[in-house]
């Protein structure tokens, strides 16, 4: 049962409140190198290593993405381009919110205390929660943490830096591998999963699925 008085709601950043471009970016450094037949198969390599390579130790951003264009260039034996991480993270940080973001989230600031914890550096947190147009109470990055979703130590960074309980948080996001799934690990027993078709459902772990930031608000009992 989701408790919709939390402590805290938090948020992943891109893709849930951030439009998550990638496949504009990454079709801009391919360009004609993959067919439209297999460009499917492409990005589905892509968003795989990206996944594998936060994994791993600590690394900044452009150097995530970097490493993980690389290893899907290799598998698909093309040559990559070695200023890939700057031209992924640069598109990162022109990237704007999704258009049904910033009037809900407003009205959420305006009850609860709303904390970001993102797979990214802070440079590039600096960058885009202005966009937002929101106060939030706290931003969190991967770069603070030493570690990037869905390792476990990222979330008990945020919990640690807020001196905090998993169930002090309502916690939303659209990416079931990267947030729901390790946070239910965790004992994070409320959690919502903003649809935006990123990843498969994973229901077994018992988050709650909303279309919108308008319907949570509705949850939270916020007109």
């Amino acid at each position: 049962m989701i408790n919709y008085r939390p402590k805290y709601v938090s948020f992943d950043c891109y893709g849930t409140l951030i439009n998550y471009e990638i496949d504009s970016a990454t079709k801009k450094i391919v360009g004609d190198r993959i067919s439209d037949g297999d460009w499917a198969a492409f990005r589905h390599t892509f968003s795989k290593y990206r996944y594998d390579q936060v994994l791993d130790a600590y690394r900044p951003y452009r150097d995530v993405l970097q490493d993980a264009f690389d290893r899907t260039c290799r598998k698909w034996n093309l040559e990559s381009d070695p200023t890939a991480g700057d031209q992924f993270g640069d598109a990162v940080m022109s990237w704007e919110a999704h258009d049904d973001v910033p009037t809900p989230l407003a009205k959420m600031a305006e009850k609860y205390p709303l904390v970001i914890l993102s797979n990214a550096d802070t440079a590039f947190l600096d960058a885009s929660v202005p966009k937002l147009g929101t106060p939030f109470h706290a931003v969190f990055t991967a770069e603070q943490a030493g570690y990037y979703k869905p390792r476990y130590q990222a979330f008990e960074y945020m919990v640690d830096q807020l001196d905090a309980k998993p169930e002090d948080f309502l916690h939303v996001s659209s990416h079931t591998r990267y947030d729901i799934m390790p946070m239910r690990d965790l004992g994070f027993p409320n959690l919502v999963m903003l649809r935006r078709g990123y990843d498969p459902a994973a229901h077994s772990y018992e988050y709650v699925d909303v279309d919108s930031l308008d319907e949570l608000n509705q949850m939270l009992g916020i007109d």
